[in-house]
């Protein structure tokens, strides 16, 4: 059964009290980036204990769980790739690199490596064109990737987990 943490159920008391009454649809993003960092991904189970907090429709919570994507609706590997494929990225050579990837990780977009430590994820702008092609890695940019820097970046966290 799903249910936040006690630490976190003051944490949702304090995000739901910043709102007016009637108005705690609004604590909707808060809550769910909460629930992913309690459990790493938004389940169904998940988002439907997110909805019952509100006091609102299920579809309300999916609806916007699936519209960002910095939601998870499926499990992670311990080192999210989310490549940036819009246009600027995409000229300086991004889809190239999303090849790379996948090729060298053996998986495709939105999909996560066996061992569940990499998936990798296209996204759209990441706001940071001028550094293009680029990922996200958590709270991190990779800029200006090349093949070379995307072995090296693969090494170190290989490294990293062992």
């Amino acid at each position: 059964m799903v249910q936040f943490s006690q630490e976190n159920l003051l944490k949702v008391d304090k995000i739901i009290a910043r709102y007016p009454e009637g108005r705690q649809k609004s604590a909707l993003i808060p809550l769910l980036h909460l629930a992913q960092e309690q459990y790493g991904w938004l389940s169904v189970e998940t988002m439907d204990y997110v909805a019952s907090l509100l006091s609102i429709d299920p579809i309300e919570v999916y609806e916007v769980a699936s519209f960002y994507s910095m939601y998870n609706l499926k499990p992670i590997g311990k080192y999210m790739f989310e490549v940036c494929q819009t246009g600027p990225c995409m000229i300086n050579g991004s889809d190239d690199i999303i090849e790379y990837i996948g090729e060298k990780l053996n998986i495709k977009p939105g999909e996560t490596t066996a061992d569940g430590l990499f998936t990798l994820k296209t996204v759209e702008c990441l706001g940071a064109c001028g550094y293009a092609p680029m990922m996200q890695m958590g709270k991190f940019y990779k800029e200006h990737l090349t093949k070379e820097k995307v072995d090296a970046i693969i090494e170190e966290c290989r490294a990293k987990a062992n």
